[in-house]
């Protein structure tokens, strides 16, 4: 993703197996940042709601791994997921016409994603597992002669998780638990320079980073119908170096490039994964009938400030500021089993508020505050087997861009870039598969 900164076998013999399969990492950015709440299982059809609190399946070794002291045995959970991202821009009539007519695309498109989930029962009231996803980042790729190429052509900001966790039934009520996130970063950014003359020059940005942060959780079960959950997942520092790679740039802009000393030095992009807090219940409500719902908040005030830009006349530095805001999250759903069938149905929506301004949001990332709706469904084929399916809708409305440049294209400058994102949306399809040893 992006160019920002912020100034019965045992465990052993199925991480081996699987670990690498399922560490297909999210993409684009949804709601409320770029965190996914989306990695493939029945999540995805609740829409997030009873996120910390749900634990009925091994992922709760990613959500929430205190729930794992609710899991009998060995327990796995796969989940594969593609999305689609139906984002596209509207160039508006204050574009600068030198930038010409080409609205780059659709920049998103497919994209997989998905997770392995595993917990295993040292004692009825001791759990470890491991977890191995990616929620974290964004992917982009626009025509490479958009209008908005002095921004970006391509970005790709991928985050992939490996987490050992432990859980420990303190009380018949409390349960504690945590989890080591050890995440790999990769980034990659690509964007156009003006030369003034002739075609265009390049950019481009490459650097990858291991990070460590930690999930802390805790699960109170007052009565056998109700639950609530809770967790704090730490902030992870990426920071990322990256070598400035210029190309195709013209004699005049690489001395003068040169001369500020951003020819050949390194970016610091920062990149912080934030730190978020989740609160989630979950109620049966009779045999039939269960609610949910959560509330969540992420720190994205400290992700990044910066956007990778060139000034070609007059290059005083590679970054712009962005000034991300705080997020806020809230989701209820409901589950169903008609009959005590076989069928478990899950409904659920979700809203995420606003990280950018909502009036000048960035091509670099199209996505602001959204609303989540989910459907579901997950099928009991034995006693130790259960699969399901999921579809959800991330409708994020219009997204405004209004970039102004205070030097005109012909003079070397990038232009005014003036549009919008109208009714931009992502929609995920989910399958899952669990196994009880």
């Amino acid at each position: 993703m992006t160019t920002l900164r912020l100034p019965r076998l045992g465990p052993v013999a199925y991480i081996g197996a699987l670990a690498g399969a399922s560490l297909i990492p999210a993409a684009p950015a949804s709601a409320g940042g770029l965190l996914l709440y989306e990695v493939g299982t029945a999540d995805v059809g609740l829409a997030s709601a009873g996120y910390t609190a749900r634990a009925q399946d091994a992922s709760t070794v990613f959500t929430n791994p205190a729930g794992m002291t609710r899991l009998d045995g060995s327990q796995l959970t796969l989940g594969g997921q593609v999305l689609y991202g139906d984002v596209t821009f509207s160039i508006g009539p204050a574009t600068s016409p030198e930038l010409g007519s080409n609205d780059g695309g659709y920049p998103i498109g497919w994209f997989p994603g998905g997770g392995m989930f595993y917990s295993y029962s040292v004692s009825p009231d001791l759990k470890v597992g491991f977890a191995g996803t990616g929620n974290f980042g964004l992917a982009l790729k626009y025509d490479d002669n958009w209008v908005g190429r002095y921004y970006v052509q391509s970005a790709t900001l991928i985050g992939m998780s490996f987490l050992p966790s432990i859980a420990y039934r303190v009380s018949p009520e409390l349960s504690l638990g945590g989890s080591l996130n050890v995440m790999y970063g990769y980034l990659k950014n690509q964007l156009a320079v003006n030369n003034l003359v002739g075609t265009d020059g390049q950019l481009s940005l490459n650097a990858h980073k291991w990070g460590v942060g930690a999930n802390l959780g805790l699960l109170y079960q007052p009565s056998a119908a109700t639950r609530f959950g809770f967790v704090w997942n730490s902030q992870v520092d990426l920071g990322f170096t990256a070598p400035t790679q210029f190309s195709n740039l013209s004699p005049a802009l690489q001395k003068l490039l040169d001369d500020r000393g951003l020819l050949n030095t390194n970016l610091d992009l920062g990149i912080k994964v934030p730190q978020g807090v989740n609160a989630s219940f979950f109620h049966q409500i009779d045999d039939q009938w269960a609610a949910l719902g959560s509330v969540g908040w992420q720190q994205w005030s400290r992700f990044g400030d910066v956007e990778v830009t060139v000034n070609s006349n007059d290059p005083r530095s590679l970054t712009a500021n962005l000034n991300f805001k705080d997020t806020w999250h809230v989701a209820g759903g409901a589950q169903y089993r008609p009959g005590g069938g076989p069928w478990l149905w899950n409904f659920g929506v979700a809203y995420d508020s606003e990280f950018q301004d909502s009036s000048n949001i960035s091509p670099t990332l199209p996505a602001n505050a959204a609303w989540r709706f989910g459907v579901g469904a997950q099928k009991d084929e034995s006693k130790t087997f259960n699969w399901g399916w999921s579809v959800e809708y991330v409708y994020g409305g219009n997204l405004d861009v209004n970039k102004t440049g205070s030097v005109p294209v012909a003079l070397g400058g990038r232009g005014n870039l003036v549009g919008s994102y109208d009714n931009s949306g992502v929609i995920f399809f989910a399958a899952n598969f669990n196994w009880k040893f």
